[in-house]
């Protein structure tokens, strides 16, 4: 996975995800919109017809908290439930 910094500030972050889809991106965007301090997650993705944009662009802005944390939070809850996730399937075996 290859992330591009678009823009940064202290409230805003805009990154390009490279070589996801509406499924990660989704489950990514609902992490972070349970993460605390986070008020908007959001992600485009417009058709190459569109200007050529193809990658998903990865967008949070929060009320006072570092967006790169809020990133990091957000990331680390999508590990989590992926590993709660993998040891329910496995148990299911």
């Amino acid at each position: 996975m290859e992330l591009r910094v678009i823009e940064s500030d202290e409230n805003e972050l805009s990154i390009e995800v490279a070589g996801e889809g509406h499924t990660f991106m989704n489950v990514l965007k609902g992490a972070l919109l349970e993460t605390e301090g986070v008020t908007t997650a959001t992600y485009d993705v417009n058709p190459e017809q569109s200007g050529g944009q193809t990658e998903p662009i990865l967008t949070i802005r929060t009320g006072g908290t570092d967006p790169l944390d809020a990133l990091e939070d957000g990331a680390g809850r999508v590990s989590d439930m992926t590993a709660a996730f993998r040891t329910a399937f496995e148990s299911a075996a």
